[in-house]
């Protein structure tokens, strides 16, 4: 049986998708991005080892309360364990629990047969995908992330040929991706992405500041100050307006 390399398991997550869910944290994300509050995921290397079996049987001791809910699959980035996110959302559709899969996209090969055909049987059991598009710009995406972002962008018009429901995700970070031509050429991607259901625009924080410290790594957004929620809805304004 596949086993999961678990970060961490949050038992009522609110944020991550439709209702009340159980929020499972792969390990391991080749992503760098310099507002990463999860650091501590990027390893492939410890967490737990956990089965689908495991995960599952501690879904349905707390099912009565995933009413309108169910599981999601975030990380670190939960593509590099491709083969057990698929058991596990196989395995919760044969028992109807709704599936979200939350990702950067950045493993993303469009000129990978086996890679696609491993996808295609994940998305068949995909009730929804949130994406982190997190600079529409190469070359800033590349600065923010160590990665370029054209599979990514390629990932999403991928979802949206194969008709899977997405939820985009945003952060906004002073100086990094608010400038206004980004935030309307953002728009106007998305604006091409007819199963493009949702759009959040986060607020960048530094609350993650406190793993960078413990785990001996530089924060490289030390002095970079948090973003307000009211400058967030007017990033999402501009975004909107793109669309």
């Amino acid at each position: 049986m596949t086993t999961g390399q678990i970060h961490s398991i949050e038992s009522f997550g609110t944020v991550d998708g439709p209702g009340i869910r159980m929020v499972v944290f792969t390990k391991g994300c080749p992503m760098r991005c310099q507002y990463c509050h999860n650091p501590d995921t990027w390893s492939l290397h410890g967490g737990t080892a956990m089965t689908v079996s495991e995960i599952l049987d501690q879904y349905e001791a707390s099912r009565p309360f995933y009413r309108g809910g169910g599981i999601t699959v975030t990380g670190g980035e939960p593509l590099l364990q491709m083969e057990f996110v698929t058991e596990l959302f196989e395995e919760a559709c044969r028992r109807d629990i709704h599936t979200c899969l939350d990702t950067s996209g950045v493993t993303f090969r469009a000129s990978d047969q086996a890679y696609l055909e491993q996808l295609d049987r994940l998305l068949a059991s995909t009730r929804l995908v949130m994406l982190d598009l997190k600079q529409i710009d190469d070359e800033k995406h590349r600065a923010l992330t160590g990665h370029s972002n054209r599979n990514i962008l390629q990932f999403a018009e991928y979802l949206d040929q194969k008709q899977v429901p997405m939820w985009i995700r945003h952060v906004v970070v002073p100086g990094l991706t608010d400038s206004e031509k980004d935030l309307y050429h953002l728009g106007r991607f998305i604006g091409t992405l007819k199963y493009a259901k949702a759009l959040d625009v986060l607020p960048y924080h530094d609350m993650g500041k406190v793993k960078y410290k413990n785990l001996g790594i530089l924060y490289p957004l030390e002095d970079v100050p948090p973003m307000s929620r009211e400058e967030a809805v007017g990033a999402k304004k501009i975004i909107l307006h793109g669309i």
